[in-house]
């Protein structure tokens, strides 16, 4: 019977795998290989990739009030936060069909038994802390720079926010505290969820390896962190339709970027 562990391995001890230098070019063969997993498996991104739009549609429903319209869009852009928390089965599927073992979906459950599930608990924590943590300052940056809500409806709030004398220094602090929360979220778990699917090797050390693997290849870290939030993008300007595509390939190409970053 193993033992409970999260930030070590079952044995008390942390790994530190060595990581790869990669290219630019590494990046893009990443997304088509997430993509050929698509292609090969396309029934398994409906129980994982339709949350995305579901739960779109439900958070701008739950806003469609006067005064919950200022967090459509922190509520929008703050999901792709918990990107790699949603497509830990795609990452799975991955896994599994780069090991040659069988990929449909009722092996993905197989995830609840796995030893590393404290850990990717936490981690999931972690990023639903980030998370929350963006709806807040959010929440507050507009209340204390723009204050009054403006007349009900969607087009009227954009007009009332742009025709603001704060709007553009609202704008600038809420989309640069995002920015920092979305690089901190990146870098901390650009390889630590597909790790800990690898490997039974403790948060602690997902996180390390994922931070030391941003720290060897900031060029083509920040290229798959562009890629992934333009995609998103433009999932989400499709009305979230297009997401129902674009989910998967990410999640499926994360373990692939996994697999090139760490040996």
């Amino acid at each position: 019977m193993s033992t409970f562990h999260v930030m070590t391995n079952a044995t008390g001890n942390i790994e530190r795998p060595a990581v790869r230098q990669i290219a630019v070019a590494d990046v893009f063969a990443s997304l088509r290989e997430g993509y050929e997993d698509f292609r090969e498996k396309p029934s398994h991104y409906a129980f994982v990739a339709l949350i995305y739009p579901i739960a779109g549609a439900l958070m701008i429903g739950w806003s469609a009030g006067v005064e919950l319209l200022p967090m459509v869009y922190p509520l929008l852009t703050g999901f792709a936060l918990l990107g790699p928390l949603m497509a830990l089965g795609l990452m799975e599927i991955s896994r599994r069909r780069e090991l040659g073992q069988p990929a449909d979906w009722s092996n993905v459950l197989d995830l609840f038994k796995s030893p590393s599930l404290p850990s990717l608990l936490m981690m999931s924590a972690y990023l639903v802390t980030l998370f929350m943590v963006w709806l807040v300052v959010s929440r507050g940056l507009y209340l204390s720079m723009v204050g009054d809500y403006p007349a009900p409806g969607v087009f009227a709030f954009a007009t009332g926010i742009f025709d603001h004398p704060n709007a553009w220094a609202f704008l600038f602090w809420s989309n640069g505290f995002g920015f920092l929360l979305a690089l901190v979220a990146l870098t901390i778990s650009i390889v630590a969820f597909p790790m800990l699917l690898d490997r039974d090797c403790g948060a602690a050390a997902a996180v390390g390896t994922s931070v030391r693997a941003s720290l060897a290849n900031p060029v083509p870290v920040a290229v798959w962190g562009l890629m992934v939030a333009g995609l998103l993008g433009i999932g989400m300007a499709t009305l979230m339709v297009g997401l129902v595509v674009i989910v998967p390939v990410l999640g499926h190409a994360t373990w692939h970027f996994y697999r090139r970053l760490v040996v």
